[in-house]
């Protein structure tokens, strides 16, 4: 359960945002980028239905909520770190092996009889 958690793409990224402070949820949205607000939001529901963040609501006009890192959300915070640190030392390589594997596949279909 803990790893189809964080397993995610958009969980991970949401988590890694947040790791500064409370941000409201139109702020993850421009931070992040690329996400939907509906991804964004089923994103949220299932950190926060797992301890991994906290909404909070504030009593104002118009209502404003925010999203922060919980305790133990906070224990992810130096794991996704170094996933983040690895992404962009080993990115470029990582792309490189994915295209030369995709350029053997294609010029292994286009071999004919």
């Amino acid at each position: 359960m803990a790893i189809e958690i964080i397993s995610s793409k958009w969980a991970v990224v949401t988590l890694f945002a947040l790791s500064d402070g409370p941000l409201r949820h139109g702020e993850l949205v421009e931070l992040i980028g690329g996400v939907s607000r509906k991804v964004l939001t089923q994103t949220l529901r299932r950190l926060q239905d797992n301890g991994l963040i906290d909404r909070r609501t504030y009593a104002e006009a118009p209502p404003r909520v925010e999203y922060s890192m919980t305790e133990l959300g906070r224990t992810l915070e130096e794991p996704i770190r170094k996933l983040t640190e690895w992404a962009r030392v080993n990115g470029e390589a990582v792309v490189a092996f994915h295209e030369a594997a995709e350029q053997r596949r294609l010029s292994a279909t286009s071999i004919g009889p």
